[in-house]
């Protein structure tokens, strides 16, 4: 540990210094998280368990285990990663399989989405599945790169069992949002925009069956379309999220009862989160959000770039655009400027499967921050853009 310091904006010839700017963002959004979990669940928590606090008090746990995880993920060394790839890779796999499997897989909806682990609590394998394929992703084009090849056939085809199995969870949206994410990977690696125009003609078809084959996901695209028609049914989550964002003014309600709006909002400790930070904090709050979540990204984007290990500048990048455009994308929903898709928010949402994964992929960047350079390394020019 002595080898390693904590230093901001570090040159690409000088490594060992970690992104100190990076680690504050990671921890203010922790901490924001917490601090909204902490004002808007307690009604809500002491409606369903009896204890205001049972929302907070369970994220701090799985916080310390995120902690523990990010930590690792910041320190061992690169190569040690790698080599554990194919654990990590194999394990998430097994995970996914393990929701179809009766006693051990949970049920909710029609969903097999979730698992149980001692029958103490419940992961997401998909959760896990996007730093999962994130580091696969980024071994292969390290791979490719060292043998002077752009082959993205068995890069897509990995990609493919990932989010096919997803699918078959019926979690259609973290699938389809996988997939993209994985495809800004193979555009930053070095694949033309001609080598996407096929598989995007065959995809939007395929997203359009897979909605329409399916009541519910097409109940939520026309209740966004028509989100009036269907306030009290399918509608009723974006009506009553854009109450309580409107009734928080610039500065908000803050803390107490006066969060009246909020307390109306089904599952607000989980995908509709950000519209309870809204209406504590008001305007202003949401603006400081994506202040810290734009400054979160810039300060992980510049690390990518800078990186001189190729594996590392790559995962660092899909890490970064994973949570970036993640809460982006909630925080649309809860606006709704996007229909209902079940992504939490990184670091705010209560659930541990989430947060775990979010500090997983957060000291993963860490660590790209001070990795060493490679054979394949050599600054900005790691990444193809």
């Amino acid at each position: 540990m002595s080898e390693f310091s904590f230093k901001a904006d570090r040159p690409v010839n000088s490594y060992g210094r970690s992104d100190i700017f990076f680690i504050i963002s990671v921890l203010l959004l922790w901490g924001l998280g917490i601090f909204t979990l902490y004002v808007c669940t307690p009604y809500t928590a002491e409606r369903l368990f009896g204890d205001r606090y049972y929302f907070v008090t369970r994220q701090l746990v799985w916080s310390g285990v995120g902690f523990a995880l990010m930590v690792f993920f910041a320190v061992v060394k690169i190569s040690v990663i790698q080599k554990i790839l194919p654990f990590i890779v194999m394990g998430t796999l097994l995970l996914c399989l393990l929701a179809f499997i009766p006693g051990i897989g949970s049920n909710r909806k029609g969903a097999s989405r979730w698992i149980y682990i001692a029958g103490l609590f419940t992961l997401q394998p998909s959760e896990f599945a996007k730093f999962a394929v994130v580091l696969f992703l980024a071994n292969l084009f390290q791979k490719q790169r060292r043998e002077g090849r752009k082959d993205f056939y068995y890069p897509l085809a990995g990609l493919f069992v990932f989010v096919a199995i997803i699918f078959l969870q019926r979690d259609f949206s973290t699938g389809v949002f996988i997939f993209l994410v994985g495809c800004m990977m193979f555009f930053v690696c070095g694949a033309r925009m001609t080598w996407f125009l096929p598989l995007l003609m065959l995809a939007l078809p395929a997203i359009a069956l897979m909605v329409s084959i399916e009541p519910y996901r097409l109940n939520r695209v026309i209740a966004f379309l028509h989100p009036e028609e269907f306030a009290m049914t399918s509608g009723y989550q974006e009506m009553a999220s854009k109450r309580a964002i409107t009734a928080g003014g610039f500065w908000g309600n803050g803390v107490g009862e006066g969060l009246i709006e909020v307390f109306k909002i089904p599952e607000l400790h989980a995908d509709y989160i950000f519209a309870g930070w809204a209406d504590s904090m008001g305007l202003f709050g949401v603006t400081a959000y994506f202040a810290l979540l734009l400054f979160f990204a810039w300060r992980g984007t510049l690390i990518s770039l800078n990186c001189g290990n190729a594996f590392a500048a790559y995962a660092a990048f899909g890490c970064v655009c994973m949570l970036f455009m993640q809460s982006l994308l909630n925080c649309a929903v809860v606006c709704g400027a996007a229909p209902t898709t079940g992504m939490p928010l990184p670091f705010f949402s209560s659930g541990g499967s989430s947060l775990v994964v979010s500090f997983c992929m957060s000291g993963f960047v860490i660590n790209a921050s001070h990795a060493p350079p490679d054979d394949e390394g050599g600054g900005m020019s790691v990444l193809g853009i």
